[in-house]
């Protein structure tokens, strides 16, 4: 977790997207993490941290380091009997902005925390995708107020949450070539069992998972829908529901992620490879970026249009922490795969259209933040982008300029000139005469007006250039 904008400093603000639990609530003082915990949720707290499942994760990196907040010179809210404090997390991001793979694996890690819980008759409250963030390309169990003990004949309470905001999306996308980001932005609980048995079709029915977590579960919700006298969770018990039957449940489940796959080819999938770059133009490239970034104490850059994240790995020699952000999400899952297998930590590949980014979502349109809400970061690498954005959607050069200022951060951006290989494809079909202001020498000027560029440099093609740049004031 990461406290962003005016929750960084000052007094107590609560976490907008912790309402949902008030035996548990997260809150930000002086830039820290905090969380307050009721007398009860205390108890649960101290039953956690007495097993031998939990230590050991903690200690794996797999829950986010946790412990009492010590005063250390900060006047703690005396409102809770508790408040422990969670180390942060680099950079916040939500289910909607992951790729296939990074949902997959953060389903594969709720689950297997939750056995190891169930070991020590342990269980968890939700199943929310929101309760995993990332270091780099490795996840990370957030919400420890989720834990607590495990009550006899009662099923496991996060299944549906699991389902609607994890399961469910793999299936869409594995099982019927779906994206799922846009179900899990448009809808902040995920896709509703009813919903998703929609979706599919009779063959799907046949498919690994899909009759009994889609169709079971659409025809349960339904029938006790309607008989709002009855109760899941008493019915189940009273029928002998067992700690054994619940953990077969969740090794079931876990099966059957680990099979879910999904993998697509992509016209930019190969843009290292096919683009008009030379080996030499690469080369000026990646020093031109190293040589704007290095040496400035970095702690966040932001790679907008990162595509296979060459230039985020020369930005992350510099920096402390490099978010890469890139619409193609087969190419930012093949990085992230890439960037698991290395086990990075430093860079986070995120898949968003720069043209239509996160916005904020949830109660009030608060509980999720606008993705550029949640980055101030100290660089911007805009590289190999600003002609998508103009040219193949239609944003006017000064919208361009004037939302990189806004980030208020150092920025190395290239402009492709129309006269480029790349650019004339994206203008092959446009109506003559649409984007004539598209020249260089309108954008240098644009830029001149908001940033103090400090250097250039046009690569030997003679159709991109290069800029480093500082916001002006």
């Amino acid at each position: 977790m990461q406290p962003t904008g005016s929750q960084a400093a000052g007094g107590p603000r609560p976490e907008p997207a912790s309402f949902r639990d008030p035996a548990s609530t997260v809150f930000y003082l002086d830039g820290a993490v905090l969380r307050g915990l009721t007398a009860e949720a205390a108890e649960e707290w101290r039953a956690l941290t007495a097993t031998r499942f939990f230590p050991r994760l903690l200690e794996q990196g797999k829950v986010c380091g946790t412990a009492p907040a010590e005063p250390d010179g900060r006047a703690l809210p005396d409102r809770w009997p508790l408040v422990l404090e969670h180390e942060r997390i680099p950079f916040v991001s939500y289910p909607y902005e992951w790729t296939f793979h990074m949902l997959r694996d953060a389903a594969l890690l709720h689950l297997e925390i939750l056995l190891e819980a169930l070991g020590e008759d342990v269980t968890m409250k939700d199943g929310y995708a929101y309760n995993v963030q990332w270091r780099g390309a490795a996840p990370v169990f957030i919400d420890v107020g989720s834990f607590e003990r495990l009550r006899p004949g009662e099923p496991w309470a996060g299944y549906r949450q699991f389902c609607q905001t994890m399961l469910y999306p793999l299936f869409l996308q594995a099982y019927r070539d779906v994206a799922f980001q846009p179900w899990l932005r448009g809808q902040v609980d995920g896709i509703p069992p009813g919903q998703m048995r929609a979706l599919l079709s009779g063959r799907d029915l046949l498919r690994p998972g899909v009759l009994k977590n889609v169709s079971l579960h659409s025809a349960m919700e339904s029938r006790y829908s309607k008989d709002t006298t009855r109760e899941v969770r008493k019915d189940l018990k009273s029928a002998g529901f067992s700690k054994e039957l619940g953990v077969a449940t969740v090794r079931s489940l876990h099966k059957l992620v680990r099979g879910v796959a999904w993998d697509k080819g992509s016209h930019w999938a190969d843009y290292q490879a096919t683009n008009t770059y030379t080996d030499e133009e690469r080369a000026a490239k990646a020093a031109f970026v190293a040589a704007a970034l290095e040496g400035r104490g970095l702690g966040l850059v932001l790679d907008l249009g990162g595509n296979d994240g060459s230039y985020s790995r020369v930005a992350s020699d510099h920096a402390d922490y490099v978010v890469c952000v890139d619409g193609d999400p087969v190419v930012v899952d093949r990085l992230y795969r890439r960037l698991r297998e290395e086990g990075n930590r430093r860079i986070l590949p995120l898949v968003m259209d720069l043209a239509d980014p996160s916005p904020g979502i949830g109660w009030r349109g608060r509980e999720r933040a606008p993705f550029f809400d949640r980055a101030q970061p100290d660089a911007v690498l805009c590289l190999a982008l600003v002609h998508h954005l103009a040219l193949a959607t239609n944003v006017p050069l000064p919208e361009l300029v004037d939302w990189l200022g806004s980030l208020g951060a150092r920025l190395v951006v290239e402009f492709v000139d129309p006269a480029d290989p790349m650019a004339q494809r994206l203008l092959a079909n446009k109506p003559s005469g649409l984007h004539d202001d598209y020249r260089r020498e309108a954008f240098e000027h644009l830029l001149s007006e908001r940033f103090q560029v400090e250097r250039s440099q046009e690569l030997p093609s003679g159709t991109r250039t290069l800029y480093a740049a500082v916001p002006r004031g």
